[in-house]
């Protein structure tokens, strides 16, 4: 690491000119050859993916995804001859839309029942050709426009579904810029000069613009879906500009002691240098772990969390070095450099706040372990009612069309017109059709069902569905139950003479993902956890500390989970976020969060362990590094998360439930972390073991190869005269 940070030091602008020069290239090329996002994903094996298959094989142009053009009488009736004629000439237009595969007039025999008993509400069902991850947004914004020419004074028109969702997805440019103002005011705080907060910020910034450049390109390749680049973006921005600040700070730091810009420079990068290459490759391999699950869509956003990841890693290692260069003293403020050439070197550790609260954590270790347990316990209680789903459009803002649709549908028909099941089966024979007309008859008298209509029938078709709309939202509880009711106990009565009925539809898709990726997190956290122990062993040559950095990782996640039910699932405040009503945890937010947050996590731990472990190779009085190692960290840790705290709230209010829980899940798991983690528990805890943090077995030792986090150390001498006056003063 020290030659790469010197011959980057000394070309710098070489250096400086090779990222710009990537950057251009990638730019230049990501616009010619443009991007293909994608959130088309499969569940095979599942029942709803049998049903969409079985579907497709017989009605091709009514197998994809099914919205709603809801129509609302504010004076007279929906049904009044002219609302009928201006309606029908415009859903005649809507037919003609590619990739529109069937209509279904609320004016006709078939769409009878699409007209509330008020006669003020009426729907048009539009099922397109496609499912909604796959259609081109341009004809579903012609759908809207056709529908929209009918809005005035006496007809509101509203539009419903997956489809017009993909429409409504609000941009995050706003609230990255929010974070990237927020992170510069953190460290301009911190380092009280502009220039040491701009090269952190230029770093992740070109790290950000590279890496997002080069997912365009990967979508040439692979599916990688919409949400991908955005949550991307939440982690290389944070990233970024956490790895460039813990470099800037050990930078500062040599310049203060006295050292040389060059030296400076080389020494950061060999010890805070090494610590984030590997913090680095814990949080690549964390995002990774998403691969397991074998779902495309969590499958590329690991992928593109890891690029975003391995850029803010090159980028910190190449690039800092060569500002360094060119900017040499002047990272510290004028009044700084004036101190330093009056007062000459000095050890920015060995007084101050955070060597105090060093000292006073370790008079108190046990108090304050057992204090900072117990919020984390109590944090974590409502993690285990957590109901894995995904909300409906009643949890969309309230100035949005799709949940204008949900609240007239519900109010005019009930809840359960917003999310309707259907049921497709296969008929091979007369006496399984007696079959199907049977199990027809026997759902009417199913609890929760409020109405059964069935599908249309071609002579001798041997594919056949039946729409069942539930009494309750999609996203309720009830509705879940309702599908289990249906698919183990009430279908599998008639499933005779070859009768096959799959239960299918949007929530049902919802829930059996749900199913899917809940019976697969098990596996995902175990190789997780199992990998980031295993790395935590091979830098710090301990048992001890990857065990107990697991334990800690598992319950700051565990409290981030909790907040996220409390205030997601069980509504305290999700409203006032912009969030809507009470509802269930997004699916794949478990997996995505556990992710990120073992990498996140995992950072810290290093940072603040190797400066410990590096103490302790140095002095070998485990007591004195503890303290040293968190004074010396404890103040750009804690500007680090709230760094990152920064980021992810900002993007808590930007209008999407998906994107809100996974911020505030993120940020407050970060602030537990930072807070009570890093700053109580890891240091109380490492005092309570004593040596024992340092505990290897031989055998193990043998066998793991030999890896340098810290840089080189020296011998331990506990007798140093300057070490001895730092315990006397309790650094």
């Amino acid at each position: 690491m020290s030659v790469l940070a010197r011959w980057c030091f000394r070309h710098r602008f070489i250096v400086i000119g090779a990222w710009l020069l990537i950057l251009v290239i990638l730019g230049v090329t990501g616009s010619s050859v443009g991007s293909t996002f994608s959130d088309k994903y499969s569940l095979s094996g599942t029942e709803s993916t049998k049903a969409a298959d079985l579907l497709a094989t017989r009605f091709q142009r009514s197998s994809g995804d099914t919205d709603t053009i809801v129509l609302h009488a504010r004076s007279g009736s929906v049904t009044d001859p002219a609302v009928q004629t201006s309606v029908r000439n415009m859903l005649a237009q809507v037919a003609r839309v590619p990739e529109v595969g069937a209509v279904v007039s609320p004016f006709t025999l078939r769409g009878a029942t699409q007209v509330s008993p008020d006669r003020q509400t009426a729907y048009a069902r539009v099922t397109f050709t496609k499912q909604s991850q796959d259609l081109d947004t341009a004809n579903v914004q012609k759908v809207v426009d056709l529908g929209s020419t009918l809005r005035s004074d006496t007809l509101q028109v509203e539009f419903g579904g997956q489809a017009i969702g993909q429409l409504e997805k609000p941009s995050t440019s706003t609230a990255e810029l929010v974070g990237i103002v927020a992170a510069a005011i953190v460290m301009f705080v911190a380092f009280a000069s502009l220039l040491a907060t701009a090269i952190p910020l230029i770093a992740a910034v070109l790290a950000l613009g590279s890496a997002l450049f080069s997912i365009d390109l990967l979508t040439n390749v692979m599916s990688i879906g919409t949400s991908a680049p955005i949550i991307a973006a939440f982690i290389g921005l944070g990233v970024g500009i956490d790895y460039a600040l813990f470099i800037v700070a050990r930078y500062r730091n040599g310049i203060r002691a006295g050292l040389s810009p060059e030296e400076a420079a080389v020494a950061a990068m060999n010890t805070s240098g090494r610590a984030i290459v590997f913090a680095g490759g814990t949080v690549t391999v964390a995002m990774l772990g998403l691969l397991i699950l074998g779902v495309s869509v969590l499958s590329g956003i690991g992928l593109s969390a890891a690029i975003m990841v391995a850029f803010a890693v090159a980028v910190t290692v190449t690039l800092l070095p060569a500002l360094f260069g060119v900017f040499g003293m002047r990272v510290l403020s004028r009044r700084q450099r004036a101190r330093l050439r009056r007062e000459g070197p000095s050890d920015v550790n060995s007084s101050g706040a955070w060597a105090r609260w060093a000292g006073f954590v370790q008079r108190r270790s046990v108090p304050l372990t057992t204090a900072a347990t117990m919020i984390l316990v109590v944090l974590t209680i409502p993690f285990f009612s957590m109901r894995l789903g995904s909300s409906d459009a009643g949890n969309n803002a309230a100035d949005t069309t799709t949940r204008k649709a949900y609240d007239l549908l519900a109010d005019g028909f009930g809840p359960g017109y917003n999310g309707p099941l259907q049921l497709v089966a296969k008929v091979p024979s007369a006496s399984a059709a007696g079959y199907f007309t049977q199990l027809e008859q026997a759902l009417k008298n199913v609890p929760g069902i409020a109405s059964v209509q069935v599908g249309p029938v071609a002579p001798g078709a041997t594919v056949r569905t039946l729409q069942v709309t539930p009494t309750t939202s999609p996203e309720s509880n009830q509705t879940s139950d309702l599908i289990d009711t249906l698919r183990g106990h009430v279908i599998p009565g008639y499933e005779k003479d070859g009768l096959s009925v799959y239960v299918g539809g949007q929530t049902a898709v919802f829930k059996d993902f749900a199913s899917v990726l809940g019976g697969k997190l098990p596996l995902f956290v175990t190789i997780v956890v199992v990998l980031g122990c295993l790395l935590l062993m091979l830098a710090f040559r301990s048992v001890v500390v990857p065990l107990t950095a697991a334990a800690m990782n598992l319950l700051s996640a565990g409290a981030g989970f909790g907040v996220v039910v409390a205030v997601f699932q069980w509504g305290w405040g999700s409203s006032a976020l912009g969030a809507g009503a009470a509802g269930p945890v997004e699916s794949f937010l478990p997996a995505m969060m556990l992710a990120v947050l073992f990498g996140l996590s995992m950072d810290y731990e290093v940072f603040l362990v190797s400066r410990i472990h590096e103490e302790w190779l140095h002095t070998g009085d485990n007591d004195l590094a503890v303290r040293r190692g968190q004074a010396a960290t404890g103040r750009i840790i804690t500007a680090a998360a709230i760094i990152m705290i920064c980021v992810f709230m900002a993007f808590v209010f930007g209008g999407l439930r998906i994107i809100a829980e996974f911020g505030l899940g993120v940020a407050v798991a970060i602030l537990l972390d930072a807070v009570v983690v890093r700053t109580i528990l890891v240091p109380a805890v490492m005092q309570l073991f004593g040596k024992w943090n340092w505990y290897l077995p031989r055998a193990v030792d043998r066998v793991l190869p030999h890896v340098s986090v810290e840089g080189p150390g020296k011998a331990p001498t506990a007798g140093e005269p300057e070490l001895q006056a730092a315990d006397q003063r309790g650094v």
